[in-house]
């Protein structure tokens, strides 16, 4: 079952041969997301030569690594293999490389970076990946307290509500729970409720 991280950590890891590593963890959800994190780390940390970079994302599936510089293979690739060992999606992982004086050659990097990255990982806040979808509720007015309750009990999240004759609103529940909440709304409105998919509209969100 995948996983994500949940917030963002920075971890430092024992030099290497005088060569620092910085790693960044960080939830992302989009690659634009990952790119402006890649980003921001390049302006926190200006005096590192190099930012090798690897992320996963979900939906859609996406794994991508970069080298900045280094030999090809020698840093993105190991810190990929770290997210990928463990499952992770919707994750990014910087390494930022301050350099020592010495070449470290290309196992060197792969095992200073590789490492870094796995460090930071073991020390950061994981969750399970969840699949979520958008349903379509229309309901009377006053069933809105009960359905409120009921989203509120699945987990359910309202992303967008119309009062009209009736109240029609979207909501993003995940996956697993939409059959329950289902159940659950024609329970408690004596069958009046009635749910639609939201034109199959998805996200993301953490178990």
């Amino acid at each position: 079952m995948p996983s994500t991280v949940t917030a963002r950590l920075r971890h430092e890891a024992a030099p290497a041969k005088g060569s620092r590593f910085i790693a960044t963890v960080a939830p992302v959800s989009t690659e634009e997301a990952a790119r402006t994190l890649l980003a921001e780390i390049r302006t926190e940390m200006p005096g590192a030569g190099h930012h090798c970079w690897a992320w996963r994302m979900a939906v859609p599936a996406i794994d991508r690594a970069g080298d900045d510089g280094e030999p090809s293979g020698s840093a993105g690739r190991p810190i990929l293999a770290q997210l990928v060992g463990r499952e992770l999606v919707d994750t990014a992982v910087i390494v930022s490389r301050f350099w020592g004086g010495t070449k470290l050659g290309v196992g060197g990097l792969v095992r200073a970076y590789g490492g870094a990255a796995g460090e930071a990982l073991d020390q950061a806040s994981i969750a399970r990946w969840t699949k979520m979808t958008s349903v379509v509720i229309v309901h009377q007015h006053g069933d809105t307290d009960a359905v409120t309750r009921c989203i509120a009990t699945h987990g359910g999240l309202d992303t967008d509500v119309t009062y009209a004759a009736m109240v029609t609103r979207t909501v993003t529940v995940s996956a697993d729970d939409v059959d329950a909440l289902v159940r659950d709304l024609a329970d408690r409105t004596a069958g009046r409720v009635v749910v639609d998919p939201a034109d199959g509209d998805e996200s993301l969100r953490l178990d």
